[in-house]
């Protein structure tokens, strides 16, 4: 809640059931790596706040935490613009058609006077990150996975040791792996020499996504030799996490249909919006896929604000995660479609805006009278921390409480 909300008014609640199923996706994370002998323990909350509280992120409102996102009022609703690379700023007159000192205001009047799924159809086209906010739905149920089976599936038991090769960076898959080497999977890390993993840039984000113990492999994906050392490790896992726009791995030969894998592989392949088109190659970051499932906070006006930081990124590797460890207790064989919008719609549920006031089922956030904010339930009351409850969101040997 401290990164949801403008930063001088009160902080807004999560959508209605989002940290019940958070519950409930450690809570089985849990369960089925204690019955393979390597119980794992998910702070969800911690993971959520990490990187905002090594970062000092807070709430900026319709401003992503990290500064990069923006949700701008188009002609007929809202849409997210993300400018998370460099190069991204200077594609914007070509969005807008003007040139100008403020690349957000140009975007902004661009969107006001445009449909919100032209605007975004328009920034694709470009390269840019861009998604509309849907509108609010009623409850579904829906996975954010796609199963695919690929390969025949393993029928004599994993054994104890086992193989992850993680050809993602940034954060989703990253998040997945360091689940999965906690419970028990040698993990391979492996970069483009080219193309190093981007959250290297900030190193103590690095640190605390990425198992001490994974192996980092650099390779030249330009050359021969490269691609050819990447097939062997991906031909010899028993997990292969991606995180790339399918004709990534593709045109080098590298994708799931180019691999056949071993009996029982399983493949997890992280997107923004599915491998199946429309969309399939749409750049996604997770504030902007966010937006797109309709994952956001409501301000007191009933007007998007941003919900968290990135959210859809940890959400969807920690899901990514759980269908790794639900697919290798069916014997494997499985290609993951998993998307990070969807992700986002399905932690949402279809829900809109929360009545008037910020109360919602007997909940309210109140000021605490010296400058901060408290969530009252009842007779229960917690503080709206600033940062993060703890840094270490997943640890060895948990405490199930599944029976």
């Amino acid at each position: 809640m401290a990164l949801g909300g403008w930063p001088e008014g009160p902080p807004v609640l999560p959508p209605t059931g989002l940290p019940a199923r958070l519950d409930a996706l450690v809570d089985e994370i849990e369960c089925r790596t204690a019955e393979r002998g390597h119980p794992v323990r998910v702070s969800w909350a911690a993971m959520l706040s990490g990187r905002a509280g090594l970062l000092d992120l807070g709430r900026r409102g319709r401003t992503s935490p990290n500064g990069t996102c923006r949700l701008l009022r188009a002609a007929d609703g809202w849409v997210a613009l993300n400018l998370a690379r460099a190069d991204d700023v200077t594609l914007v007159p070509a969005l807008t058609g003007v040139t100008s000192t403020d690349p957000w205001d140009n975007a902004a009047r661009a969107a006001a006077r445009t449909a919100g799924a032209e605007f975004v159809t328009r920034a694709r086209l470009l390269g840019l990150a861009a998604a509309p906010l849907p509108e609010p739905s009623p409850p579904i149920e829906a996975d954010a996975c796609t199963i695919v089976d690929r390969s025949g599936r393993r029928t004599d038991g994993d054994g104890e040791s086992w193989q992850v090769v993680d050809l993602s960076s940034l954060w989703a898959g990253p998040v997945a792996a360091r689940v999965l080497a906690a419970a028990g999977a040698a993990v391979i890390k492996v970069e483009s020499s080219s193309r190093p993993d981007g959250a290297r840039a900030t190193p103590a984000f690095y640190r605390w996504v990425h198992s001490e113990d994974d192996v980092t492999v650099t390779v030249d994906l330009a050359s021969e030799a490269g691609r050819e050392r990447v097939a062997a490790l991906i031909d010899g896992a028993d997990v292969v996490i991606e995180g790339s726009r399918p004709r990534a791995l593709e045109q080098l030969g590298l994708g799931p249909a180019d691999r056949p894998g071993r009996a029982g592989q399983v493949w997890l392949s992280i997107t923004g919006y599915g491998r199946d088109e429309p969309g399939r190659d749409s750049v996604a970051f997770g504030d902007d896929a966010a937006v797109a499932g309709g994952l956001v906070g409501w301000d007191e006006a009933g007007e998007p604000v941003f919900c968290g930081d990135a959210i859809a990124d940890p959400l969807t590797g920690l899901a990514g995660a759980l269908a790794v460890l639900r697919a290798r207790d069916t014997g494997g064989g499985q290609l993951i479609d998993l998307a990070m919008a969807r992700m986002a719609a399905a932690m949402a549920d279809g829900l809109g805006p929360p009545p008037a006031g910020q109360a919602d089922q007997g909940v309210a956030v109140v000021a605490d009278g010296t400058g901060g904010w408290q969530v009252r339930a009842g007779d229960t009351v917690e503080a709206v921390r600033a940062g993060p409850p703890s840094l270490e969101w997943v640890s060895a040997g948990g405490r199930s409480r599944l029976q």
